[in-house]
């Protein structure tokens, strides 16, 4: 949304600018101009548009116009304005303007598209990850984790802290090993977001743009004589035009200069945002993030509505009384819970899933180098990278939750012959997947939003 403002207020900002400078002459071929701010919100919002093909078509458009401005005492064919055009790169009518503006625009907008496209990928794989169902062996761990305590008669006493590590580590064995290309994915937004910083900061590229074709404009009218009798050596003697028009002279044409313009003058951002403020911001929430998946299992356990606490290791429940927890703390993925005491994991089975969602970070953290870079990327094939089938949005029915709430269980109540507690453990499912995919969800909430 900032983006899309920054190119709506550098569009005004150019528009009024050049009425109150150039006039009917501007407002008369202002749909250059026009078509140029088009393409631009067109590519950053992930249209095939090549940017730097763009930007030639661009100036030659306006040397056509600029050319025709300058002799109107002539009369131009479509085939000599493509001659017209031709000339553009050897004659260097504008000045270095074309260029150096060329270099700024599309590593800045190759930052910026590359930057929020990788935001809107990092965002869908955690909350397609988040809602992964767990296995039967993680339903039956998570049942005797939760309600076994109750069985027992120890309804106050919660799960050991290194207990529930080795459950929630088998549970979300899968969602560890996307660890390790994850941290990549983050490294390289982090990258991008020094582009978002530096020199092709998109900000300051498109504040000025309005001054830099003005002046480019200007250099055009400085050396019109020269770049006229150059195009007229090269593309033949024009013929004059009728009378009325050959009465027209140059300076009752094109004899405006550009006025400097006033900073106070130029829109600003909705509450005054600042792309700097906005991306130091995002970069702290980015190396949050790093090691998410392998730290989920510790950030779930520490969490006082789930266990005794890292503190407690005599007065909790250890899967079978109230006792300390002995059995080692599993390495995280999922070949390292093989000797999982708690959970039965099939290690030779990865889930499909997860692994789609990790190419889909290897190809965004691909991309996101080539932006760095200042190579140009193409989006029209994201929806695919991310996911298996939908619309690549992560959402249902068009909805996508803001907020996540966590969700509790009601413990079932102590029965002599615990008939109503077995009756309760042979339809644990859903309450303990919701149970478990508000556990992820929470942490998503505080880390990721």
């Amino acid at each position: 949304e900032f983006f899309r403002e920054l190119l709506e207020n550098a569009e005004r900002s150019l528009n009024d600018m050049f009425v109150r400078t150039y006039g009917m002459l501007y407002m008369q071929n202002s749909e250059v101009f026009q078509d140029l701010f088009t393409e631009l919100k067109r590519y950053y919002t992930g249209g095939n548009v090549n940017l730097e093909e763009m930007l030639n078509d661009f100036w030659a458009r306006l040397l056509e116009r600029m050319f025709q401005l300058i002799n109107p005492q002539y009369h131009f064919t479509e085939d000599y304005l493509e001659c017209v055009s031709k000339y553009t790169d050897q004659l260097k009518p504008f000045g270095d303007v074309p260029r150096k503006l060329k270099v700024q625009v599309t590593r800045a907008f190759i930052a910026a598209r590359t930057f929020v496209q990788g935001l809107t990928v990092g965002r869908e794989v955690a909350n397609r990850v988040s809602k992964v169902s767990p296995t039967p062996g993680c339903i039956r761990a998570l049942m005797k984790m939760l309600y076994c305590p109750y069985c027992r008669g120890l309804p106050t006493v919660k799960p050991c802290n290194n207990y529930c590590l080795n459950v929630m580590k088998g549970c979300l064995a899968n969602q560890a090993d996307l660890d390790t290309e994850w941290n990549l994915f983050i490294d390289a937004m982090l990258l991008v977001a020094e582009r978002l910083e530096g020199p092709f900061n998109i900000e300051s590229v498109m504040d000025p743009i309005d001054v830099k074709i003005s002046e480019a404009i200007m250099n055009m009218q400085e050396n019109s004589m020269q770049v006229s009798a150059k195009v007229f050596q090269g593309c033949g003697q024009p013929k004059p035009a009728p009378a009325l028009r050959s009465s027209r002279s140059v300076p009752e044409n094109f004899n405006t200069r550009f006025r400097p313009y006033n900073p106070e003058e130029r829109p600003t951002t909705a509450a005054g945002t600042s792309l700097d403020r906005l991306v130091t911001d995002i970069k702290e929430k980015l190396k949050l993030s790093k090691k998410f998946w392998s730290t989920l299992p510790y950030t779930i356990c520490k969490d006082e509505r789930v266990t005794a606490g890292p503190s407690i290791e005599e007065d909790c429940w250890n899967g079978h009384t109230k006792a300390r927890y002995l059995p080692e703390i599993m390495n995280d993925g999922l070949t390292n819970q093989i000797n999982n005491p708690e959970v039965d994991v099939d290690i030779t089975r990865p889930d499909t899933f997860i692994r789609q969602q990790i190419m889909a970070l290897r190809v965004m953290t691909n991309k996101l180098k080539n932006a760095y870079n200042g190579n140009d990327v193409n989006f029209q094939d994201t929806s695919d990278e991310t996911s298996g089938s939908g619309s690549g949005s992560g959402c249902t029915d068009d909805i996508c939750p803001t907020e996540f709430d966590f969700v509790t269980t009601e413990a079932p109540l102590v029965d002599s012959d615990r008939r109503e507690v077995e009756a309760s453990a042979t339809q644990p499912d859903r309450s303990l997947q919701t149970l478990l995919v508000a556990f992820i969800s929470l942490v998503l909430q505080r880390q990721w939003r």
